[in-house]
């Protein structure tokens, strides 16, 4: 097992190195070449670990972030009980092997005299979707992901679909700072039902867990019906809505919808006919849990 308790490096017999200060971060970089970055908050999945297979495929060396940063989410959102499994984390990256992890503690990223407290936005991509329901979201989605980009100096940095709507702020970010960076994107992740993976999956209950599946099933008919000629937005969101409400799959368990919508897959604006690539996105809560997903439709 890698040691991961205390704060300095800690290396394992198959050299995966593990930082949490910034300066020994830093330091270790600084003998890898060529870096791609796979940024998580951890409670690692089969989605994270295909992002880890990605960036293998544009650098020879991969770094994971695991941080989970208090700045991304809201008051009454879920940040002291966000799973933690640090050492199951660090057993599937060296299972999977990276070759750097930093795994920061909070005063390390975010001094407690609040100098450092700097906030970056692109409006025209955070303000829809995830924005609207979560106002300042991407502010702290943006502030890590520059301070990590400014700490391990990767070539390459990679992102998965499910959260599509993060990776084009990312990358509008990227662009207008002019960072050498190539963004690559790996495609969602689901269990064999269908449903996307991610951590806070573990939250479910199994009737939960059922009912979530709605999200999946309704993205997937609005897509069957795109792929026989649909081509009107309105359609295929009544559609995703219609199995997202049916009261036959509503049964004890509430699901409470925050958006489905129809969008325009670079710029996020709203679209009335798929004329190019479309993305079909849901955000719902199923009784306490917040899951989202997405497809895009390519004419």
């Amino acid at each position: 097992m890698i040691a991961a308790t205390g704060v300095g490096v800690v290396q394992s017999a198959d050299i995966m190195i593990v930082t949490q200060t910034i300066s020994e971060a830093r330091s270790e970089r600084e003998k890898l070449g060529r870096l791609a970055l796979v940024p998580t908050m951890g409670a690692l999945h089969a989605g994270h670990l295909s992002l880890i297979d990605l960036a293998r495929k544009h650098a020879p060396k991969v770094a994971v972030s695991i941080f989970v940063n208090p700045t991304q989410f809201g008051p009454r959102e879920d940040f002291n009980k966000y799973p933690r499994p640090l050492e199951a984390d660090l057993a599937k990256c060296r299972d999977a092997g990276v070759d750097l992890v930093f795994n920061p503690l909070v005063e390390q990223m975010y001094p407690p005299d609040g100098l450092a407290d700097v906030h970056l936005d692109i409006p025209s991509l955070s303000s829809v979707l995830e924005g609207r329901i979560r106002p300042s979201h991407f502010k702290g989605v943006c502030q890590v992901v520059a301070k990590l980009f400014n700490i391990l100096r990767p070539e390459v940095a990679c992102f998965g679909q499910k959260d599509y709507q993060q990776y084009l702020v990312i990358r509008a970010m990227v662009e207008a700072l002019n960072w050498p960076i190539e963004m690559a994107s790996g495609p969602t992740v689901r269990e064999p039902d269908g449903l996307a993976m991610g951590s806070r999956n573990q939250y479910l209950s199994a009737a939960e867990r059922e009912r979530g599946l709605s999200i999946s099933r309704a993205l997937f008919a609005a897509r069957d019906e795109f792929a026989k000629g649909i081509r009107q937005t309105n359609r295929l969101l009544a559609t995703a809505q219609n199995i997202l409400l049916d009261p036959g799959s509503q049964g004890r368990v509430p699901l409470l919808i925050d958006y489905v919508a129809a969008v325009d897959a670079q710029t996020l604006k709203d679209v009335q006919v798929v004329s190019s690539p479309t993305l079909l996105a849901v955000a719902a809560r199923v009784g306490k849990t917040r899951l989202i997903d997405n497809v895009v439709l390519i004419p």
